[in-house]
C-alpha cells in the first residue's frame, strides 16, 4: 500500500442514528403533550379574566389578566387571604369583582377609627391605609354560615363588602379562586401570594 504524500485530512461522517431521533421526537412529543394537557386542564378547570379597576393595586392592576381556579372551592370553602372572584348578589349581568377575603362565616367584623377588625383582632392580612368610609361596617356585623367578607387590597378606592350594593358575598356567588396573573405594566406574571 503505498503512502499518501502530503497532509490529508480525514473527517468522519456523522450520521445520527435511528434511535437519537427516536429519542428526540419522543421528548417532542412529550413536550406537546403536556403543553396541550395543561391548557386543557386550565381552560376547564379554570376560567380567563380581566381585574376592572384599581382596587386591588398594588397587587393587581387595572386590566390585567388573571386565571380563576373554579373546582378548588367545590372542595374547600375560601380562607381569609384569598383573592377571589365573584358576581356580587350573584348577578349573572354584572362583571367579575376581584377582592380579598377578609373575614369568614361566623366572623365578626366592624370598622373602627379607620381601621377593621376582624373577631376584635386588627385586619393585617393585607396593607390598608386608614379606611375613610367603614359603610354597612359602621356597626358591628356577624357573618352568616355562608357569607364572606371581601375587600380590595386600595381599600379607599375599592366597592367591596362595605359597601350596601355588595355587602356580605354569599358562597354561592364566588367564582373561584385566583391563582396566577399575566404580566402588566408594573408587574410580572406569577401565582398570587396570600
Amino acid at each position: 500500500m503505498a503512502k499518501r504524500k502530503g497532509l490529508t485530512f480525514y473527517q468522519k461522517k456523522k450520521k445520527i442514528s435511528a434511535a437519537l431521533m427516536k429519542e428526540i421526537w419522543s421528548y417532542i412529543f412529550l413536550i406537546t403533550a403536556t403543553i396541550l394537557v395543561s391548557f386543557v386542564l386550565v381552560f376547564s378547570v379554570g376560567m380567563k379574566t380581566s381585574v376592572i379597576g384599581v382596587s386591588m393595586e398594588p397587587a393587581l392592576y387595572n386590566g390585567q389578566e388573571i386565571l380563576v381556579n373554579r373546582f378548588g372551592y367545590k372542595l374547600f370553602s375560601p380562607k381569609a387571604g384569598d383573592v377571589v372572584v365573584f358576581l356580587p348578589g350573584g348577578n349573572q349581568n354584572s362583571h367579575y369583582y376581584v377582592k380579598r377575603v377578609a373575614a369568614e362565616p361566623g366572623d365578626t367584623v366592624v370598622i373602627r377609627e379607620g381601621v377593621l377588625y376582624v373577631n376584635s383582632v386588627p385586619y393585617t392580612k393585607a396593607e390598608l391605609d386608614k379606611i375613610a368610609d367603614p359603610g354597612i361596617l359602621e356597626n358591628e356585623l356577624t357573618l352568616e354560615k355562608d357569607e364572606y367578607f371581601v375587600i380590595g387590597d386600595n381599600i379607599n378606592n375599592s366597592e367591596d363588602s362595605r359597601s350596601g350594593n355588595i355587602g356580605p358575598v354569599k358562597a354561592d356567588s364566588i367564582i373561584g379562586k385566583v391563582w396566577f396573573h399575566m404580566a402588566s405594566a408594573g408587574s410580572g406574571m406569577g401565582f398570587i401570594d396570600r
